[in-house]
């Protein structure tokens, strides 16, 4: 039903298209957010529809990597998904990723979720490092396992309160997530660094992955040198499959080279389920490692369709773009600099096998590179060449269709922020300027940023 329900999206999207150029057709052109593979649709299958850009072979196997994308994994031996395991945290893609977008921030109290904590131990590299696994528990914390197979812990996540106070007396109650790590199957050791993470919508990724290393490293001013106090700089990361250091794009520290590896990544960390990248089990060396040589679970068939659908999901429309509020707020988040790390405008290049993606002009909002968000933001854990303090400038695309899409707003590394306003307050370091900023604008000056930021 729901490949028929994207075929039948793209016939739609030609009339789509006409009828908003006529609307804004007085006024102002409407950039394309994601260039040719741009949909016009705000309907909660906004994130998930394909490319309507696709030709026939390539709409064929981005249906065939959606079906794998929402695949249900069952412990091992099964004629279908097998190999969930033993340790993981999500049993599909889908899980993490619902309709292609964000799962919602943990409860009050409540388990993990969809949510996960990297583990690691202190590195003293100079030059930036992998992060070095935690002896029994690897890089990243399993609260679930097969049946007969203990989780490596259980988590437990409640918010501290933080009273934050605007010029104009609005006070926003930001909370701070907090979080217990028990039930140990082993102790941990007690200088282990962790770091709560929240998934991210998946679409536009190919555009992202399309951008040559040349335009990012253009974007970057590591030492500031023109004193505007911003100063993104670009991480290095080992691709697997060459075993060299490559840019890194993908992750909340820009620690995944490409998106191939990023899903073979999240298999294997996260569902426990090997591929030719990584084909030793996620729990080698531990008491729950199972004996079975069944590896790799998955073939590079599989892989690279769930690759390619990621790489070819549409990215939805800009809207309400002539409203004068949101213009306005366009003009503010450029005067306090907001743009000058979610950069709006990138120019792909091309990108192997995936033309559809390749010479687009595109308006992300990111420059995908890491920057010093402070420390309330900072999780003390580097990551390659990101230290603690340091996070990739997240795409603002498609921010404003969260609630639609997945019934809520939470935002940030963490999904501490509820709200884009949330989120704005929380930001520090190269962006505490545009936070104070924020901070002493009138409330109708705040609204109308906000509104912006919402019609991307």
């Amino acid at each position: 039903m729901k490949a028929k329900t994207r075929i039948g999206a793209l016939i739609g999207i030609a009339a789509l298209l006409a009828s908003c150029g006529d609307e804004n057709s007085m006024d102002i052109e409407v950039p394309l957010a994601g260039g040719d593979t741009t949909v016009f649709d705000a309907s909660s299958h906004a994130y998930s529809l394909p490319a309507p850009n696709l030709d026939k072979e390539g709409l064929e196997l981005h249906l065939e990597g959606d079906a794998q994308f929402e695949a249900v994994f069952v412990t091992a031996p099964a004629e279908v998904n097998s190999g969930l395991g033993p340790l993981f945290n999500s049993a599909s893609c889908v899980f993490c990723h619902p309709r292609d977008g964000r799962a919602p921030a943990p409860m009050q109290g409540g388990p993990l979720g969809s949510a996960l904590i990297r583990l690691s131990l202190p590195d003293d590299m100079e030059n930036g490092g992998a992060p070095t696994p935690v002896p029994g528990y690897g890089g990243q914390l399993n609260d679930r396992a097969i049946i007969n197979s203990e989780p490596e812990a259980t988590v437990a996540v409640h918010y501290r309160i933080v009273i934050v106070k605007t010029a104009d007396g609005r006070s926003y109650e930001l909370r701070v997530p907090e979080f217990v790590i028990q039930n140990a199957y082993t102790p941990l050791p007690p200088e282990t660094l962790t770091s709560l993470r929240m998934p991210r919508p998946v679409f536009g990724l190919g555009l992202l992955e399309a951008v040559s290393e040349e335009y990012i490293l253009s974007l970057a001013d590591e030492q500031d040198a023109d004193g505007d106090g911003i100063s993104g700089k670009p991480n290095y990361v080992t691709d697997v499959a060459t075993g060299r250091l490559a840019l890194g794009r993908f992750g909340w520290k820009a620690n995944q080279p490409s998106l191939r590896q990023q899903t073979a990544a999240a298999y294997h960390d996260d569902m426990g389920v090997t591929t030719s990248l990584f084909p030793r089990e996620s729990s080698y060396g531990q008491l729950q490692s199972d004996d079975r040589m069944d590896d790799p679970e998955i073939s590079d068939e599989i892989l690279d369709a769930v690759t390619f659908y990621i790489q070819t999901l549409a990215v939805p429309a800009r809207r309400n773009v002539n409203d004068p509020q949101v213009r306005r707020g366009e003009r503010l988040f450029t005067e306090a600099q907001c743009s000058a790390c979610h950069v709006p405008k990138l120019r792909t290049g091309v990108l192997a096998d995936v033309p559809e993606v390749s010479n687009q002009t595109i308006y992300p909002y990111t420059d995908m590179l890491l920057h010093d968000m402070g420390p309330e933001l900072a999780d003390g854990r580097p990551d390659y060449a990101a230290n603690g303090y340091e996070w990739r400038t997240p795409p603002l695309w498609g921010i404003g269709l969260s609630a639609v899409v997945n019934g809520h707003t939470n935002l940030l590394h963490d999904g501490r922020a509820r709200s884009v306003e949330e989120a704005i307050l929380w930001h520090g370091g190269e962006a505490e300027a545009a936070r104070e900023m924020f901070k002493t604008m009138p409330h109708g000056d705040r609204a109308a940023l906000v509104a912006f930021v919402l019609s991307l």
